[in-house]
């Protein structure tokens, strides 16, 4: 049982800081509707998934947006430092599925970048590779690599706490969690003399609230300029999904594609 909440309370944080919104080129197609899609997806369960989607917009104004406005109280020094540290530990998940995908350059580009960082930067606070002309690539995960070697998403669907997924990202979290986030292996699968549970735990928790605190205005901007905001945030979701599988490097006027670190709410 206690595993069981280790590997929930994972998801929970990791789900924060993963990015549901992107662009909007183009469109999806929802329950078999022809609307120049790029993929179709049905959403299977939309009765219930807005019943669930109103119960994590409570949750995000009572625990979550509080957290991000106290962190957004340290000086920035301090808040970039982090958010470079966390960035460079995302690498562990990333350049295994560089290699999945077949992105050799790029797993070798962000195996230098977390060398360097993590030596030379000082366990990533500082972005020393970025000096050196490495700059920081996309990120990748096990659902994209999925996506890649030909899996379709399956039925959207929205979690209490977790948010928006599909079958095929929901799929992809569980792999990363149980074999390949070489940071929870070190962490919470082995009894490592220098680090514990409480570290993995912790930087889950301090990347979402890192997040979350970068984006207030721009979450609040999707709030108050969508009719629909349930089925705003299952269009943006699934395109941004669709554009990480296929590597397309586009944004809009309406929000950023890069990692969810800035929100364009211009």
């Amino acid at each position: 049982m206690n595993k069981f909440l280790s590997v929930f309370l994972i998801l929970v944080i990791s789900s924060i800081s993963n990015p549901a919104y992107s662009g909007d080129d183009g469109k999806i197609k929802l329950n078999g509707k022809k609307d120049n899609g790029y993929v179709e997806v049905k959403d299977c369960f939309e009765k219930a998934n807005r019943g669930i989607f109103a119960f994590n917009q409570i949750l995000d104004k009572v625990i979550f947006k509080p957290l991000a406005k106290g962190y957004r109280v340290f000086p920035q020094p301090i808040r970039s430092g982090t958010s470079n540290a966390l960035s460079n530990l995302g690498n562990v998940v990333t350049i295994p599925n560089n290699v999945l995908q077949g992105q050799f350059k790029d797993a070798g580009l962000n195996s230098a970048r977390f060398v360097i960082n993590s030596t030379l930067g000082i366990a990533g606070i500082f972005d020393v590779a970025s000096y050196y002309g490495i700059k920081k690539r996309d990120k990748e995960d096990y659902g994209q690599t999925l996506g890649v070697w030909g899996a379709g998403p399956g039925c959207y669907f929205v979690l209490p706490v977790l948010g928006p997924t599909t079958v095929r990202d929901s799929i992809g979290s569980v792999v990363n969690i149980i074999g390949g986030d070489a940071w929870y292996n070190v962490t919470v699968a082995n009894d490592t003399q220098y680090f514990s549970e409480a570290d993995y735990y912790a930087s889950r928790l301090l990347s979402g609230v890192d997040f979350r605190a970068k984006n207030l205005e721009s979450f609040e901007s999707l709030e108050n300029s969508s009719v629909d905001l349930y089925a705003s945030v299952r269009s943006l979701y699934l395109q941004d999904r669709y554009r990480k599988v296929r590597n397309i490097d586009k944004t809009t006027d309406t929000l950023s594609d890069d990692d969810w670190e800035e929100l364009d709410t211009q």
